[in-house]
């Protein structure tokens, strides 16, 4: 039964991959054929993840009151009906309307599905996530390509419908053959809110928390910004066509594959902890490389690079605060993906806006800043981790003696 869910849930996250790729893949000509500037690009990908960080913050309360199984198909269907508008080429107003949908379904169906995985897989949530992860990066790889191949036949909009095809697959499999390890008792959110009112060395946890949560919040607003931006880098510092600058998106997403099929044992061999410290390193010693290195080929070997060394970031750190603040797996993944829905919301926007002001060599020394800012905050995180880690033992000793 685990293996079904797993096998179902990187079919879902296959399909989220593909969708919140589309829009940074087709930026270039979507901005064109609309008549619009990169930040009101970055409006439509910050309205997206605002739609995201509803479904996320209300999956939890959801799941209460209509059931596992009514939730996620019915954010599929979100999924697919946005997806669907979207590939009408409507009205740009109705663009930006169709957004927070789109995004309500990616994120109703990223936190459910997520926290059955690591609900479900106990000591193996590592891997299992990083597998699941690891589709999500394969649909986030193959949608640069298509997205490339449609660019280049005038037919950039199609782009919306091949995510639609995925969808549709992804529904009939989750309906055909719901996993019957997910029809025990749900946690709702009201009980892990309680939980976490009579946990033991409550401030602590709640620092934790908040340090876990900052994290997400700049590391997913921090790729979404590199991932929707990075063709726009090329096109106007390298002269690439548009076709050509998109693929760079595929080397990205390549090195996240290759990376995410061996994080979650790397992360089980060295511990989640030392794993983000040394990937968070990594990335800022990359990215400050990145800023001051602007050639093409400099570029794609870097770009690679801080995929692999970001990879697993997303997976580990979620199993990690779930480790750290154990009982609320429900709440603390919807908490993590929520905050990680803010920053995917604001920061792109900051980005398209600062990418207009300043131009492109100037916003590759803000992709530096993000990164060491991630850094600093993963510090944070680990350091509350270690010192909440610390209160407990000292408690037990006291219990046992």
């Amino acid at each position: 039964m685990m293996a079904r869910l797993v096998f179902l849930g990187c079919i879902a996250y296959l399909a989220i991959g593909l969708g919140q790729m589309v829009i940074g893949t087709i930026m270039e000509p979507m901005v064109d054929a609309y008549g619009v500037q990169y930040g009101d690009g970055g409006q439509l990908v910050m309205n997206q993840f605002l739609g995201m960080m509803v479904g996320i913050t209300l999956a939890p309360w959801l799941i209460g009151r209509v059931g596992k199984k009514t939730l996620l198909l019915s954010a599929l269907v979100i999924m697919l009906l946005a997806q669907t508008v979207y590939s009408l080429q409507p009205d740009w107003g109705i663009m930006l309307a169709v957004g927070p949908f789109a995004g309500l379904g990616f994120g109703i169906t990223e936190a459910v599905v997520g926290s059955f995985i690591i609900g479900s897989a106990m000591s193996n949530a590592n891997v299992a996530m990083s597998r699941v992860e690891v589709f999500f990066g394969g649909g986030a790889l193959l949608m640069p390509f298509a997205g490339a191949f449609l660019i280049s036949r005038g037919h950039w909009v199609a782009a919306f419908l091949v995510v639609g095809a995925v969808t549709v697959v992804t529904l009939a499999l989750w309906l055909l053959f719901w996993p019957k390890i997910l029809d025990k008792p749900h946690e709702s959110a009201e009980h892990g809110e309680t939980r976490l009112m009579k946990m033991p060395h409550r401030g602590p946890t709640l620092v934790v928390l908040a340090a876990c949560s900052l994290f997400f919040a700049v590391y997913v607003g921090f790729e979404m910004s590199f991932i929707h931006y990075l063709p726009s880098l090329l096109v106007n510092n390298n002269g690439l066509s548009e076709s050509t600058a998109s693929l760079s998106l595929s080397i990205f997403w390549g090195a996240m594959v290759l990376g995410r099929l061996v994080s979650g044992h790397a992360a089980d061999r060295w511990g989640g902890g030392t794993y983000m410290l040394a990937t968070c390193i990594s990335a800022a010693v990359l990215f400050v490389m990145m800023g001051g290195l602007e050639s093409v080929w400099a570029t794609f070997v870097l770009t690679f690079l801080t995929g692999l060394a970001m990879s697993g970031m997303f997976a580990v750190a979620l199993v990690f605060a779930n480790r750290a603040v154990p009982g609320m797996t429900e709440r603390t993944t919807s908490l993590l993906m929520a905050c990680g829905g803010i920053g995917g919301a604001l920061m792109p926007r900051l980005t398209g806006w600062f990418l207009d002001e300043n131009g492109a060599d100037a916003t590759r020394w803000l992709f530096a800043g993000f990164a060491v800012a991630m850094l600093a905050v993963i510090v944070w995180a680990l350091l509350s981790a270690k010192s909440l880690e610390r209160l407990r033992a000292g408690s037990l000793g006291e219990e046992a003696a």
